[in-house]
C-alpha cells in the first residue's frame, strides 16, 4: 500500500506541479513579478524532485546483488535526501536571493492581473495535489498526528510530497499577498517581501526533510508499537523471552530483525528449529514489512 499510495500521491504532484511551473514562467515574462518567478523556479524544483522520487522507487526494485546482498530499498531514501537538498538549493536560496534583490531594487508590476489569474489557477490544483497525497497518507497513518506521521514515516514519498505540497500552497498564498499588496499600495517592495517569505518557508520545509532523510538513510529501526509486537509475538511456546533484539529498515518495505532467543532448556535440535520456524511465522503474520528475521537460540543465563 505504501508504494503505491506513494506513486499515485507523486503523479498527482508530478503532473499538477509541470503544468502550474509552465503557467508560472508565463506569468513572470508578462508581469516581471519577483514572487512569479521564485513560485515559478519552486514549481520547476518540485517537478524535478517528484521525477527523481520516481526514480528512487524504480531503482530500489533492482534484485540484490553479492555486492549489496539486502538488495537497493534504501535507494529510496537517497533520493528523497536529494530531493531534500534541491529543495533547500533551488528554491530556498533562489527565492532568498530574489526577493532581497528586489526589496533593494523594487520595479513596479505589469499586468498584475495576469498574475492573480495564474496564481489563483495554481492553488487549485495544487490543492488537488494536497488532497491526494492527504488521502494517500490516510490510508498508513493510523492513529497518530500529522506531525507524527511526518517524524515515524518510513516511507520517504509521503511525508516529502505533504510538506511540498504544503509548502506550494503557503507560497501562492505569500506571492498573491505580494502581488496583491504591491498593486494596492503601489510600492513594488511588496513583491520582494513575498518572494523573501516564500524563500524563508521553503528553507524550513526543506531543512525538516533534510533531518528526517538523513536519519532514514543512516538507518532507523522499527517503530516502538511495531517493536512491541515483534516481541511479543516472539514470545511464545519454547520461546521464555526475548534476551535482546535489532531491528533497522533495508527499504521502506523491508524491516531487518535480528534477536537472540532464551529457549526452554533440553530441547532437542529438531524442538529448536521448530521453534525459531514458528516464532518466525508468528512476527511476520502480525508485521508483513519484516521480511529478514535471523533468530539465534540460546539458553537464559538468568535460570541456569
Amino acid at each position: 500500500m505504501s508504494a503505491g499510495g506513494g506513486t499515485k500521491a507523486i503523479l498527482a504532484a508530478l503532473g499538477a506541479n509541470a503544468g502550474i511551473a509552465v503557467a508560472k514562467f508565463v506569468g513572470f515574462l508578462f508581469t516581471g513579478s519577483s514572487s512569479m518567478l521564485a513560485e515559478s523556479v519552486h514549481s520547476l524544483a518540485d517537478t524535478s524532485n517528484q521525477g527523481l522520487l520516481l526514480l528512487g522507487q524504480r531503482s530500489s526494485r533492482r534484485r540484490a546483488t553479492r555486492e549489496h546482498p539486502f538488495g537497493f530499498g534504501r535507494e529510496r531514501y537517497f533520493y528523497s535526501f536529494v530531493v531534500a537538498l534541491m529543495l533547500f538549493t533551488l528554491g530556498s536560496a533562489f527565492a532568498l536571493y530574489e526577493g532581497i534583490h528586489k526589496v533593494q531594487h523594487p520595479e513596479p508590476l505589469t499586468a498584475p492581473l495576469v498574475a492573480v489569474v495564474i496564481l489563483v489557477v495554481a492553488i487549485v490544483l495544487e490543492g488537488y495535489s494536497f488532497r491526494t497525497a492527504m488521502s494517500e497518507s490516510g490510508k498508513i497513518k493510523g492513529d497518530v498526528s500529522w506531525w507524527g506521521f511526518i517524524r515515524q514515516s518510513r516511507t520517504p514519498e509521503l511525508p516529502i510530497v505533504l510538506l511540498e505540497d504544503t509548502g506550494a500552497l503557503l507560497g501562492l498564498v505569500f506571492a498573491l499577498a505580494g502581488v496583491g499588496l504591491s498593486e494596492l499600495t503601489g510600492d513594488p517592495v511588496w513583491d520582494g517581501i513575498g518572494t523573501i517569505m516564500i524563500g524563508s518557508l521553503l528553507g524550513v520545509i526543506a531543512i525538516i526533510l533534510i533531518v528526517e532523510m538523513k536519519s532514514l538513510l543512516i538507518g532507523e529501526g522499527a517503530t516502538d508499537k511495531q517493536l512491541e509486537t515483534i516481541c511479543a509475538e516472539l514470545t511464545g511456546g519454547e520461546v521464555e523471552r526475548v534476551i535482546h533484539i535489532r531491528t533497522q529498515y533495508l527499504g521502506p518495505d523491508e524491516l531487518l530483525v535480528a534477536a537472540k532467543l532464551a529457549l526452554a532448556p533440553n530441547l532437542e535440535l529438531a524442538q529448536v528449529a521448530r521453534a525459531i520456524d514458528e516464532a518466525e511465522a508468528r512476527v511476520r503474520a502480525k508485521v508483513p514489512v519484516a521480511r529478514l528475521i535471523y533468530l539465534e537460540p540460546d539458553l537464559d543465563r538468568q535460570t541456569v
